[in-house]
């Protein structure tokens, strides 16, 4: 072996270089001279033995960075630059020390720090041009001198010069790594598009030799430069993966070191990418495609490491995190970033997870969000119905009752659907989540039903806040951009409807029982002798009662009086229908009609004045009035068919108990208004009106 017959006094030195390398009092250059002038190798060693310890230097696992140097860089010179003897000429050069690649690298910054523009008209040896970074040069002398030695006869061939010749290509192998992974260093680009045009021009002359026979070709070809070229990108990415800035800005504000990792490794792959686009791109030849061949190789670093942290074990908060980073940042802040986006193929990238790992995730996620709405909905109705049990009263808001179980529980509900359709892009699993949202309103109905069986003194105030929440839960869901299934969505509306007129019910039955006795004297002898008293009563009732709706909210009074509007109408119709009262002759009938209109404005002024918006049920009593005032027939059965055409609802029963008090109708008037009733009923439709008369009973059939 060549250090064992090294003479001792070269041992002695090669120490002392050792213990002094990297002195930084000392310039590097001059450091690199002196080293060179130091150490000899003996005449009797030869470089056949030097062979010997570069044998495993062409794999990749020699070759990688860490791969420890045993020979001087500079020490050798191509044998197409070297006058006289090889023997000779090799022997001026000596092994200096042994190093790690890193080491060499900053020394090779540090030189060049002190090197002088060279002037591209020199002629330069090998060893001169890989001083100088001129790698395509470099690369073309060994190339040359591959020609003369392989290609003609101008060359004696001897196996000393095969191996200078080896040797000076291992070197230069050896420098296009440094090279390539140095390629981030901005100090190193003019290096790097060397390098660059290097291996073309080294895949060009292994093609060439391909078409030789193997034992006519030389022992290093091919050199597979650009194979090596791609696996060092690899490891370069890798490296730079690993060892990602810790001081990226907010990462010390997260709170675990699973989400430091992940954003640090994001951060990282978005900051290099950029610098590939901004800088590298302009390095590289078209053939190289450097942008999909980073974006790919850090796309791969970073969803092998997602993978490991996936499959570990990890609570919600990291889930979520790593989710979030799958779905939201990296293929929108650096895949989709304007300046990454135009140089990738975002198709080619593929998914950051494997669908079994990434389904995993989701479903973790998806199972804590259920149990998290759950948890929100029963806590918030928890604590309702406590206040509800204490006896407190809800607070007045801008003059109205006003609670806060749906303030609370809505915001929540809907930031959780989004976040879930978000990450998931499931619209089946949001419909999943607003089911809770329906069982969660039967819960309400439930406790409320009980509340009023326990009739508590401030349940007026209490039922009065309730509105407030079923109009905030109603409105959220009829809106249509919530995500609701429309089976839940029906039955959420079905829900709250039941609860509204739980309420209601409660309100307005109080009202009806104070009017009932009133309800009794309409269309009787009495009302038709002095019927303003009994409207005028009636009147009053309502102006009383319907001054507790005051501190209800606003939308959900006016509803409240919407129905009550109805039901007081609908009585209005019912009580005529029941034929209590006859009217034999245009005189009574003129009067009666008369009564109504009067009626009918009274009432209606009341709930304007309240504020009812009803104004259609405001028609219903005159349009009566008319069948009775008018005697011609052919004038009752165009208002009738009128009638019919504004209120589908209204049936035979209702126009016949409404003639049988004119008395001085024939059975064959009758007979002929109801068939063009029967007429006109399919060939004249209208949605003007709401339902009406479906709401008014007659109990007693009319042949």
């Amino acid at each position: 072996m060549l250090l064992r017959k090294m003479r001792k006094e070269d041992l002695d030195i090669c120490e002392e270089i050792r213990s002094n390398d990297g002195i930084p009092d000392e310039d590097p250059e001059a450091q690199c001279q002196k080293k060179k002038h130091i150490l000899k190798i003996p005449k009797n060693i030869k470089p056949k033995n030097f062979m010997k310890l570069k044998k495993n230097f062409k794999s990749e696992d020699a070759l990688s960075p860490e791969t420890q140097l045993v020979v001087d860089l500079d020490a050798f010179e191509c044998i197409a630059d070297s006058p006289g003897d090889p023997e000779e000429e090799r022997q001026k050069h000596a092994i200096k020390m042994k190093m790690k690649l890193p080491d060499f690298m900053k020394r090779q910054k540090n030189l060049k720090s002190h090197e002088t523009p060279l002037d591209t008209a020199v002629d330069l040896d090998f060893n001169g041009n890989l001083e100088h970074n001129r790698l395509a040069e470099a690369q073309q002398q060994l190339v040359k001198a591959e020609e003369r030695l392989f290609g003609s006869n101008e060359v004696a061939w001897t196996e000393e010069v095969e191996d200078k010749l080896q040797t000076d290509y291992e070197i230069f192998i050896l420098r296009l790594r440094m090279a390539i992974h140095d390629s981030f260093n901005e100090d190193n680009q003019e290096t790097l598009k060397s390098a660059l045009t290097s291996i073309l021009r080294e895949e060009e002359q292994d093609r060439r030799w391909a078409e030789v026979a193997v034992d006519q070709r030389p022992i290093w070809r091919p050199t597979k430069c650009r194979k090596m070229h791609d696996n060092l990108l690899q490891i370069v990415v890798e490296e730079r993966m690993k060892t990602a800035d810790e001081q990226e800005n907010k990462v010390d504000k997260l709170s675990t070191s699973l989400k430091r990792e992940v954003f640090r490794m994001g951060k990282q792959v978005k900051k290099d990418l950029l610098r590939v686009v901004r800088n590298l791109r302009e390095c590289y030849p078209p053939d190289f495609d450097i942008c999909r061949t980073y974006a790919q190789l850090y796309h791969q670093t970073f969803s092998t490491r997602l993978q490991e942290l996936a499959r570990s074990s990890i609570d919600f908060e990291d889930c979520l995190y790593i989710m979030s980073w799958i779905v939201n940042y990296y293929p929108k802040d650096i895949l989709k970033h304007k300046e990454i986006e135009e140089h990738i193929n975002n198709s080619s990238i593929g998914p950051l997870l494997p669908d079994e790992d990434l389904k995993r995730l989701e479903e973790q996620y998806f199972s804590y969000k259920e149990n998290e709405i759950k948890k929100w909905l029963s806590n918030a109705l928890e604590k309702e119905v406590k206040q509800w049990s204490d006896g407190f009263d809800p607070q007045i808001m801008d003059g109205y009752y006003f609670s806060n179980l749906a303030v609370d529980a809505l915001p929540l509900v809907d930031a959780t659907v989004r976040e879930v359709n978000t990450l998931l892009g499931c619209e089946s699993k949001s419909w999943s989540l607003l089911c809770q949202l329906d069982r969660f309103l039967q819960s309400y109905m439930a406790s409320l039903v009980e509340l009023l069986k326990k009739k508590p003194e401030n349940i007026p105030k209490t039922l009065s806040a309730s509105l407030s929440n079923i109009y905030l839960f109603r409105d959220y869901v009829q809106r249509p951009e919530h995500l609701f299934s429309e089976d839940t969505r029906k039955a959420c509306l079905s829900t709250l409807a039941d609860l509204k007129n739980i309420c209601h019910k409660y309100f307005l039955s109080q009202i009806h029982t104070e009017l009932k006795p009133l309800y009794r004297k309409l269309w009787t002898q009495a009302w038709f002798a002095g019927h303003c008293e009994v409207v005028e009563e009636l009147m009053k009732v309502l102006e009383n009662n319907i001054d507790q709706f005051k501190e209800l909210k606003p939308v959900c009074r006016e509803e409240l009086l919407a129905e009550l509007h109805v039901e007081v109408m609908v009585e209005c119709v019912r009580r005529m229908m029941k034929r209590k009262l006859k009217l034999k002759d245009k005189e009574e009938q003129d009067a009666a009609a008369e009564f109504i209109c009067h009626d009918n404005s009274q009432i209606c002024s009341v709930f304007a004045k309240v504020g009812s918006k009803e104004e259609w049920l405001c028609q219903i009593l005159p349009k009566l009035s008319e069948i009775l005032r008018l005697q011609d027939l052919g004038s009752l059965q165009l208002e009738i068919a009128t009638l019919a055409r504004d209120y589908p609802d209204i049936s035979e029963q209702h126009v016949l108990a409404v003639l049988n008090m004119k008395t001085n109708l024939s059975s064959s008037d009758l007979r002929k208004i109801k068939g063009c009733l029967s007429e006109n009923r399919g060939t004249q439709e209208t949605d003007s009106f709401p339902s009406f008369f479906s709401k008014v009973l007659v109990k007693r059939k009319i042949i």
